[in-house]
């Protein structure tokens, strides 16, 4: 037999968050919330996969040739690994992987999320609050996939809040005695 509850009913506790109800992150070793950056290691299983960050699931996507896909997963560190992605050639990069990257994206958050219940309860218990990607180098990949100085598009936090939308919705199941 199991129990099912929605996560709404079953977190009793809550985050910190700053008073505008907005939660910035960037770096991986920040406490709490770099947990929410793709450099954040932590291993997941994508695409029948073992990746050592979600950066690598995402960014595994974006190499058209499988031997270019292998040198970028040997990057020492995901850091490493997003510079030499960002740098790769057109005739490199996957056809279509301007318009793919976003699916892949949130696939790979999906992916983060689900199989580490410590995350996803952290991703939860941030409520309603606004989470954003804060980068501190102004860049067109940072202020596409965060903002820098308040500024752009933020993909990466609107990823997380739809996602934690989602999750707020699904029940857990526990095996009950």
């Amino acid at each position: 037999m199991h129990i099912c509850i929605t996560p709404i009913t079953a977190i009793c506790k809550e985050a910190p968050v700053a008073e505008n109800n907005e939660i910035r992150f960037y770096r991986a070793s920040e406490k709490p919330y770099g947990a929410f950056s793709n450099l954040y290691r932590r291993s997941i299983t994508f695409e029948g996969h073992v990746y050592s960050t979600s950066e690598h699931a995402y960014q595994a996507g974006k190499a058209r040739k499988p031997e270019v896909r292998a040198w970028l997963m040997q990057a020492p560190s995901p850091a490493l690994l997003a510079m030499a992605a960002h740098g790769l050639y057109y005739w490199d990069i996957s056809p279509g992987w301007s318009q793919a990257k976003f699916a892949r994206m949130r696939a790979v958050l999906r992916a983060k999320f689900s199989q580490h219940p410590d995350l996803r309860e952290l991703l939860l218990l941030t409520g309603e609050a606004r989470l954003v990607e804060s980068a501190t180098v102004d860049s067109p990949v940072n202020r596409l996939w965060g903002e820098v100085n308040g500024v752009g598009q933020n993909m990466l936090g609107e990823m997380l809040m739809e996602l934690r939308k989602e999750l707020q919705l699904e029940p857990i199941c526990y095996a009950a005695e």
